[in-house]
């Protein structure tokens, strides 16, 4: 195997009360690459379509996400990427996860996976690190890994995956404006009250029981968040109008996916996230703003081979 194109999905994280612990991987969205074998040593990028990114490996999500798994294995060779971008960058849904967790995932098939999923995520947040700014794993976890995953711990990396009750869809409202990870990062605050604390860690602890039980009520119970989108909410024009139509229309919950500017809701069964999806559609005309909707269910694979060239 010398040239392997692989897809690489779109995911939503923190799901409101876990913030950059959980995520979550949909379906049909999402990133496709090409990663080479080439004779010569080291990373290059290749070829970007589909966005304005830089093609330094060093300043590169996916470069400096591949070189941290090259550098791990010492091989006298190396490989070339070629990204084709179909999550815009900035829009909250992973755009530069998946680029990173795309680079590492194909270059642990080319050789032959002497790595697992699991091992991989701590390569791939390497890559995050370069948006923004330190590295995390609640988008990369998901994109390798599929479905649900709880990262428990960082010292040692400690992620769990769960898996997704199976009527649970996702429904994404994707403004066409930018909301960077930094900035939304800067808005937060260092300390929380106690009481804010105990309510999160409540609805974290009854989101991941709804996961595991299929509780769809339960999950909707859970999905609140009292710390980070009150400090973040702001930054999305009209996000309270779409969220209380997402509420209002049978969704289980409603928020900010990632850092923004992407709305994210839950729902069970597809044909209430197509109602969901039109009723935030209508509330967000208001706002002049173009922006797109997916519907999706929850990706259970993650990053997936799309053709194997020898």
């Amino acid at each position: 195997m010398n040239e392997i194109k692989i897809f690489c999905p779109a995911t939503i994280a923190n799901l409101n009360c876990g913030f950059d612990v959980m995520g979550t991987c949909l379906e049909g969205i999402g990133d496709e690459m090409i990663i080479r074998k080439t004779p010569e040593k080291g990373i290059r990028i290749t070829k970007i379509t589909g966005a304005d990114l830089p093609t330094e490996t060093e300043k590169n999500v996916a470069g400096v996400a591949a070189l941290a798994i090259i550098k791990n294995l010492g091989i006298d060779f190396g490989f070339e990427i070629e990204i084709h971008k179909k999550i815009k960058a900035g829009s909250g849904i992973g755009s530069s996860s998946a680029s990173a967790a795309g680079a590492v995932f194909g270059i642990n098939e080319l050789l032959g996976k002497p790595f697992s999923k699991h091992e991989l995520v701590d390569f791939a947040m390497k890559g995050e690190a370069i948006a923004s700014g330190c590295e995390h794993a609640d988008n990369v976890a998901p994109c390798l890994l599929g479905g649900f995953t709880l990262v428990r711990g960082y010292n040692p990396l400690d992620v769990i995956r769960i898996e997704s009750p199976s009527e649970l869809y996702a429904v994404v409202l994707h403004p066409h404006i930018e909301v960077k990870t930094a900035d939304a990062r800067a808005v937060l605050q260092p300390m929380i009250p106690l009481k804010d604390a105990i309510t999160q860690t409540g609805n974290l602890g009854g989101l991941i029981a709804g996961l595991y039980t299929s509780d769809y009520e339960l999950i909707g119970r859970s999905l609140k968040d009292v710390i980070i989108e009150p400090l973040r909410k702001h930054l999305i024009p009209n996000f309270d109008e779409v969220k209380n139509a997402a509420l209002l229309n049978d969704a289980l919950g409603s928020g900010i996916s990632g850092a923004g500017p992407s709305i994210f809701a839950l729902c069970k069964g597809q044909d209430k996230a197509e109602k969901v999806a039109f009723a935030m559609s209508e509330s967000y005309q208001n706002t002049g703003i173009a922006f797109d909707m997916h519907i999706s269910k929850i990706n259970p694979n993650g990053v997936k081979i799309l053709e194997v060239r020898n």
